[in-house]
């Protein structure tokens, strides 16, 4: 049996599902990627090598929630079977997710139904989870609350993870299996929707800069952890003269040197800053002049060993 899909998505995570969904003898009714832009993506240009129908919408819905009628129009013509929605950030009105006789799936980086929202990576390592997992859900009228198809755990998030390397390294692979498992489940009618605990549900807001703002009051691993959360973006920050200076490829080291946010160090392997209860080498930041290595910026700045930094 096969299904025949549209598949919402974007960069090498959806190219990856697009590549299983077609081996296992899938229909691919059309690819929805996001809009144009300088960078490529790499769904839409797999999508447009195949020949495949390709649109690049940037909405789907107006500002009551309803479908925009070119948008409901041109999905209507597909006649698809299931969306599979793989990290598409787009919002997909109720018209369209609950067209197709199996309605939609949805990839979320979490194990729901903790960790709803936007920026599920971020929170699990801002707040110092240690497992994470992905889930494969039915979208209904709440955020991330529908039933579950398919979800799978056990990935440890260490000490050194990013939003990057947790998402990139560790569950990607594992949420384009989730998805072809859903999928697989729903063609052959041996899927089960599991509830979502409501009791143990959580839900997150986007992580802005009043979250990205780094408090040197705060205990080192805090401080840790809201970095790496916050590497790509939007980059947890400290301020130097009132400017915001951004934090990335940082690790926690132990040692107490002094009052928090001065430098003790600076090498080819980043800046050293003491915190409470420990030392943050951070090796690359963003500053006025975009991304650099710390010892770069240190030089061209004139920041030196005994210089201070203060809470963004």
């Amino acid at each position: 049996m096969s299904l025949r899909i549209a598949l919402f998505g974007q960069a090498d995570f959806g190219k990856a599902c697009l590549e299983r969904l077609i081996a296992d003898g899938h229909k691919i009714a059309a690819v929805f990627a996001p809009p144009e832009s300088a960078r490529p993506d790499a769904l839409a240009t797999h999508a447009a090598s195949l020949g495949l129908p390709l649109t690049r919408r940037r909405y789907f819905q107006k500002k009551d929630g309803t479908a925009i009628p070119a948008a409901l129009q041109d999905y209507r013509r597909l006649d698809a079977d299931l969306n599979v929605l793989a990290s598409f950030t787009a919002f997909i009105p109720p018209a369209i997710a609950h067209a197709p006789k199996h309605k939609s799936i949805i990839f979320h980086p979490s194990l729901l139904p903790r960790f709803r929202g936007g920026a599920a990576l971020q929170w699990q390592i801002i707040l110092g989870e240690r497992e994470s997992g992905v889930s494969v859900f039915v979208p209904d009228e709440g955020v991330d609350a529908g039933p579950i198809v398919a979800q799978k755990g056990g990935v440890e998030i260490g000490p050194e993870d990013t939003t990057a390397s947790l998402f990139f390294k560790k569950l990607s692979p594992l949420g384009v299996e989730a998805i072809i498992e859903a999928v697989k489940q729903i063609d052959a009618g041996t899927a089960r929707l599991t509830r979502q605990d409501e009791s143990q549900a959580t839900f997150q807001g986007l992580v802005d800069d009043a979250i990205a703002a780094a408090d040197l009051a705060r205990p080192a691993v805090e401080v840790d952890r809201l970095v790496r959360g916050c590497d790509p973006q939007p980059g947890a920050f400290l301020r130097l003269h009132g400017e915001p200076v951004r934090l990335y490829d940082a690790r926690l080291e132990p040692g107490d040197a002094g009052r928090a946010g001065s430098v003790i160090s600076i090498d080819d392997t980043g800046m050293r800053l003491a915190l409470r209860g420990g030392i943050l080498r951070v090796g690359r930041v963003r500053g006025e002049s975009g991304k650099e290595a710390a010892q770069e910026f240190c030089q061209r700045r004139g920041l030196h060993p005994g210089d201070r930094l203060e809470s963004g």
